[in-house]
Parts: C-alpha cells; structure tokens; sequence
C-alpha cells in the first residue's frame, strides 16, 4: 500500500483534527533492524562471560512531511520514534523529532535531534551497516563508547534536546549547519544542568562532490559535567571514492575540563569499503592515544583516562549482502583493544558492568528491511 495513504490513514485514527490539518506531502517511513550476537569482555567481578543477545539496533517509526506556503517555502515536521524490535516498547519521539522551515536560503528547525558533529561519522564509519549496533566505529571516536556516570555528558555524538539548527543549502558540494542546544528537564538534561545554563555548540561544515567527501566538525560542552567547565570535540575526516574502492580517514582531537586540569586526547582512524561480489566489505582501524594534559594521572572522563597505558584501538570488518532495495543481510566482527587503564565500550549496546582495561569484543549476524 502507498506509504503516503497509509500515514494518512494513521494520521486520521489519531486525531480527526490533525487529519484536517494535514496535506498529501506526509510519508511514513521507518526500519527494522535486528541482530544475533555473541559478546564477550571481562566484567568487574573478574568473570569473562560469552554473552549471546539479540538487539534492535536504532529501529524506528516515523512520520516526516511539508507543506508549502509559497514563494519557495515550506513548513516541514518530523515525528521519529524508538522501536524496541528485541522486547517491547519503544519511545514516542525520542529519535529525530522536530518543526521548522525550508527554503532557498536553507533549512531551520527546532526540536530534539543529533548535532553537526555526528554528521563526520558516516565519512568515515561503517555506512553498509548504517553506522549503528555494536559494529559502530563511534566507540573511541567521539568518547561515545562507555556506560558510566556521566556517559552521555562524556560523548560527543548524541541527541541534543531542546535545540536550534540552521543547515546551508547545498552549494557547489558544500553544506554546513550549526546548532546550539539549552539543557533542560525533560530534554536530554537534568535540573541541575538547567540551575547551572549548561548549553550544546555545534557546528561542521561538509564537501561531498564527485568521488571526494570531506568535513570538519566542533562541538563545545559547557557547563554540562559540572559548573564551570568546558569540553570540546575537533574531528576532521575525509574519504575519496576509487569506484570499487572507498577509502577514508579522519583524526578527532578531545579536550576536557576537569577540577585536577586539562584532559586531552587524540585519536586516527582508517577505513575501507569496498564491493565484493552482490555486497560491499567494510573494514576499520582506529587508535586513541593515552590521555595527557595537566590533569591528575588517573583522572577519569567517559572511556577516556589520563596516564600511560590509557590508549585503545578499534578493530572491525564487516560484510553486508542486498536482498533488495529495502532488505539487507550483514554479519561482522569488532574489537576494542583496551590498554590496561582505558575503559572504551562497544559503541551500544555496551557490555554491562566491563572492567577497565578490559578488552570487549563481538560477533554479530543481522537484517534491516526499510518501509
């Protein structure tokens, strides 16, 4: 069935008067994406467990549409939810949710959803398998792989609530945004974040023409951890199309404010995709160094640690196979080499309870179909 006539549909189950309000340019859109996967790290109780799962990796359901108010511009709204394909449930809204409106001279939109920062990701990340499960390469990049206090503080690539984002229309192959969020109650923050005027700046600007893609990306924390602290994120990535070949890099710089001083970290990553009969290869490297800077030695923040033997690699290879235009098979392997006092996670969903300077790592089989 149409999926426009279907989103209608809904639309008019719900409520009649959203119906009325409501034009043709409404699609329900949506995917599932669901694996089997074998996990293994040691734990702080000293065991190594293998741990078999399945996990629904950023399924979703979702409602986008625009309407036009002339002169070139238009209204346009999305409504995202989570699905949670592995048990029940899900979150109304709680994926990329917003209003706004577009035109000539670009595109701005209020609402909940991910920054410019995270637009670097798919440069250089594992596009064939959509950049999500364990097989993520945002699990040192970005500090986004940990699950301690102040995980999502910690990490550079997630939703920001209660935001503002102006993107630029596309321009001879470059595009750009920058976006500032407020941390409020109920969006992505707590009240002390809220007494404190703790607030998200990001901003990237990106080149995709021809066989090169190329971007730059910032992103400042303030106040966010604690009062009076600031902690920023600097990636640049690039990667050049060779047709059967797709090769990319990207270096991110990490600064973090702590009460002890500064808390600094870089790391490099290489990737490559390339086809392989009906389906494409996918294989990474990356490498956090120790954490330096004029912190105390053993200061902590995400993953991420000050001291020798704080660096990690990320080891990946993956292979994805297309049944169709909307169904795909894929099936890979990912390592996070922790030295003895780095704690960097798989990149969600983590491996509980992880000791630090464990070594986690898994194997996964899975399937996405698009509606």
């Amino acid at each position: 069935m149409n999926k426009k006539l279907v989103a209608l549909a809904v639309a008019g189950v719900l409520a009649a008067p959203l119906a009325q309000a409501q034009t043709a340019n409404v699609t329900l859109y949506g995917r599932i994406n669901i694996d089997m996967e074998v996990v293994t790290a040691g734990l702080t109780d000293g065991t190594k467990p293998n741990q078999y799962r399945v996990s629904s990796n950023s399924s979703r359901f979702g409602i986008r549409g625009s309407e036009s108010l002339g002169g070139g511009l238009n209204a346009i709204f999305q409504l995202e939810s989570s699905v949670n394909a592995d048990g029940s449930g899900g979150t109304i809204a709680g994926r990329e949710t917003f209003a706004g409106l577009q035109g000539s001279w670009g595109t701005v939109k209020l609402g909940y959803f991910l920054a410019p920062y995270d637009d670097i990701h798919p440069i250089f990340g594992n596009v064939p398998t959509l950049t999500t499960s364990i097989l993520s390469t945002a699990a040192i990049w970005a500090n986004n792989g940990y699950t301690g206090a102040n995980a999502q503080n910690a990490s550079f690539d997630a939703r920001v609530g209660n935001s503002i984002r102006y993107d630029l229309p596309n321009i001879k192959g470059f595009t750009g945004g920058i976006q500032i969020g407020a941390r409020d109650p109920g969006s992505s923050g707590t009240a002390a974040e809220s007494q404190r005027h703790a607030y998200i700046v990001s901003g990237g600007l990106f080149y995709n023409n021809g066989p090169l893609q190329a971007g730059v990306a910032y992103e400042q924390h303030n106040k966010l951890r604690a009062a009076n602290l600031t902690d920023s994120a600097l990636s640049v990535a690039g990667a050049w199309n060779f047709g059967v070949v797709r090769v990319g890099g990207v270096y991110e710089r990490l600064d973090y404010d702590t009460p002890t001083g500064d808390l600094k970290r870089d790391f490099f990553g290489v990737s490559l995709t390339a086809n392989l009969g009906p389906g494409q290869i996918y294989g990474f490297y990356g490498y956090g160094d120790d954490g330096e800077g004029g912190a105390a030695t053993g200061t902590r923040v995400g993953g991420l640690a000050k001291g020798e033997n704080t660096s990690s690699q990320q080891y990946e290879v993956t292979y994805t196979y297309p049944l169709s235009k909307r169904t795909l098979l894929y099936t890979g392997y990912v390592k996070i080499a922790n030295k003895s006092n780095a704690s960097y996670n798989l990149a969600g969903p983590e491996i509980a309870n992880m000791s630090v300077g464990s070594k986690p790592q898994g194997f996964i089989l899975g399937g996405v179909h698009f509606f």
